[in-house]
């Protein structure tokens, strides 16, 4: 039942993130402003949309109205701009919902980045905040909107500024408003350049041609003509497609404005027909990390649309952006449906399976192609890696590596340059090249010529902790476990052939009094030449930098490393021969634990102890000198 309070006319204020977004755009330096017209046309098709999807199982919500379509009604006397739809319209609440606020995560992350881009337009249409594009153009707007199948009209309201007034309409917009949405924008002076027909045609033309339903311009001649071609270019020959029909299906699918990197539009045909056309961008999407993981291709079902959220591609292809068009699948399914379908289960594991194909063979005949690509979504196609133990060869072939040997390596071209005796392949995770490089744990693969991959993505840390091969050759972490390069011949023969000056056993005892339980070994080291020690992680459990992930979002206690020595460094020397001085030897065991934690880019335990310790041996040995 309705009251008096529900239909008296109320005003509200913005959600605190809308204000800022608004503000920005009321003061708006972007030089884009005809994305405001793309926004509301792609915002009218969803409506008509829902109205069709919703229709399927309520045939009365269109019965014998008007069909689903999209009218621009520029008006030069009154200086407004009107887009309106057919299409499922909105209820008084639903207003407020959808123009008020924005429900979802990142809003504040979205708000921030935008303050500081120079032009904002190809963020505003990745995070679906286009309606508010509207008051970079106009001073005013009203919106009318009748649900389908409702019996009220309401009217919202605002200038752009602290909140919104919404009303129920009057009688002359609820004849008007048989069904779907209206937004009128009373336009500022500089903005009325949109008023003219060719203006608004070319704007259509560049990023709206492909919407499925009819958009059509009302011009002061009274006469409306249809100005897009309304077609499911997706269902057409790819003969009849040019590069540039592509490109601007990607950019109204996927509300994006840079340039596709890689289109793949086929047919499907045998026991499950379906289309497909799918992008990957060539600049990361706003959302791409965001915590859900969501893809965002589309599913159709015989031209309808059905959802966005079906998950028709696994998360680590989250970034491809496009469509599934389904000749076979009801048009009434469900989202519990979706999840268990097995046809929509085949169609998705044939559909990813031809998505890899065609990164496999662009990163094989387009080289600088496919490299945007990894630059881009590298570290999200690897946590596939991890995940999807069927792909995981094609996914580790598909990977392009930084590595002691050069940027972008394969592990097709590690295996193929392996040393003599080499079995396995090396690698070493941490947060920058620059550190791997100069980390201690290299040293003896180094000496040896061994290539050693160089992985800086916070996801490597995780893919790797899985048991890995590539061609029969293991995975094997430079940081974890024992090491056996002897087989594998030196670059220098003469390197490695001084005896260790130190005891090996009567050192490690010294050196395990010292530390105590601060570390859970102490071993003679086969990783080092130069340095004095390292510490590793032990062959079961996570690895050191997994550790410190895991430990940083307080997923996991870290366990106590070991402790590796080189048995040839003096500093070690010295500890064993002044292993009858207690103190001395506290002093320079702590320290080899300590400068070990340094190269690892960790702190000591105590900094000011280590400060005082150091200070102390310095200034022992300028004694002595």
């Amino acid at each position: 039942m309705t009251t008096a309070a529900d239909t008296a006319p109320t005003t509200q204020p913005f959600q605190a993130e809308v204000s800022e977004l608004l503000h920005l755009m009321v003061h708006s330096v972007y030089s884009e402003t005809d994305i405001f017209l793309r926004e509301l046309i792609s915002n009218a098709s969803d409506a008509c949309d829902k109205l069709r999807y919703e229709a399927i199982s309520e045939p009365e919500l269109i019965g014998e109205g008007e069909a689903p379509n999209i009218r621009i009604i520029p008006d030069k006397k009154a200086g407004t701009l009107t887009v309106a739809d057919t299409g499922i319209g909105m209820e008084r609440q639903e207003l407020i919902d959808n123009l008020g606020t924005i429900a979802r995560s990142g809003t504040k992350a979205f708000v921030a980045k935008l303050a500081e881009a120079k032009d904002g337009a190809s963020l505003i249409g990745q995070f679906g905040v286009g309606f508010y594009s509207a008051f970079m153009v106009a001073d005013r707007i009203v919106v009318t909107s009748r649900r389908a199948g409702g019996s009220e009209v309401w009217t919202w309201s605002s200038s752009g500024d602290a909140g919104f007034e919404v009303a129920p309409a009057s009688e002359e917009d609820a004849k008007r408003e048989t069904r779907g949405t209206e937004i009128m924008l009373h336009l500022k002076e500089d903005a009325k350049k949109y008023l003219e027909t060719y203006e608004i045609e070319r704007i259509v033309g560049a990023y709206s041609d492909n919407i499925q339903f009819p958009i059509v311009l009302v011009g002061e001649e009274g006469e409306p003509r249809q100005i897009n071609a309304a077609s499911a270019l997706w269902q057409r020959s790819k003969s009849e497609l040019k590069p540039e029909d592509y490109t601007q299906a990607y950019k109204q699918i996927a509300n994006a404005f840079d340039e596709p990197a890689m289109t793949l539009h086929y047919r499907a045909e045998g026991r499950y027909s379906y289309a497909v056309l799918l992008f990957s961008p060539s600049t990361k999407p706003f959302d791409l990390f965001e915590p859900a993981r969501k893809g965002k291709v589309k599913l159709y079902v015989r031209r309808v649309f059905i959802t966005d959220d079906a998950d028709l591609l696994p998360a680590y292809l989250r970034f491809i952006r496009g469509v599934i068009d389904s000749e076979d699948l009801p048009l009434n399914i469900s989202r519990e449906m979706l999840q268990n379908n097995p046809q929509l289960a085949q169609i998705r594991k044939a559909v990813t399976s031809r998505v890899i194909g065609e990164l496999e063979t662009m990163g094989e005949k387009e080289p600088e192609s496919f490299g945007k690509i990894w630059d881009a979504f590298g570290s999200v196609i690897k946590e596939g890696i991890y995940e999807d133990f069927e792909r995981r060869e094609k996914l580790l072939a598909l990977s392009r590596f930084a590595s002691t040997a050069g940027e972008k390596r394969t592990l097709k071209q590690y295996v193929a340059d392996l040393k003599p005796n080499q079995t396995e392949i090396y690698f070493l995770v941490g947060d920058s090249i620059e550190r791997l490089k100069s980390n201690p744990r290299l040293e003896a693969a180094s000496a040896r010529g061994i290539e050693v991959l160089l992985l800086t993505d916070p996801v490597d840390a995780f893919w790797t902790s899985a048991r890995l091969e590539f061609e029969g050759k293991p995975l094997k972490s430079l940081s974890q476990g024992d090491l056996n390069f002897d087989l594998i011949p030196l670059l220098d023969e003469n390197q490695d052939k001084a005896e260790p000056a130190a005891d090996e056993a009567e050192t490690i005892a010294i050196i395990k009094a010292s530390l105590g339980d601060r570390v859970t070994d102490v071993k003679a080291s086969t990783r080092l030449t130069t340095s004095a020690s390292c510490l590793v992680a032990g062959s079961h459990g996570p690895d050191r930098e997994l550790e410190r992930l895991l430990s940083q979002q307080n997923r996991g206690m870290r366990t106590k490393p070991i402790l590796e020595i080189n048995l040839r460094h003096p500093l070690v020397s010295a500890i064993a021969n002044r292993g009858s001085d207690k103190a001395i030897a506290d002093d320079l065991s702590l320290l080899l634990l300590e400068q070990a934690q340094i190269l690892d880019g960790e702190l000591p335990e105590d900094p000011a102890a280590f400060a005082a310790r150091l200070n102390r041996l310095v200034l022992q040995g300028i004694g002595s000198s």
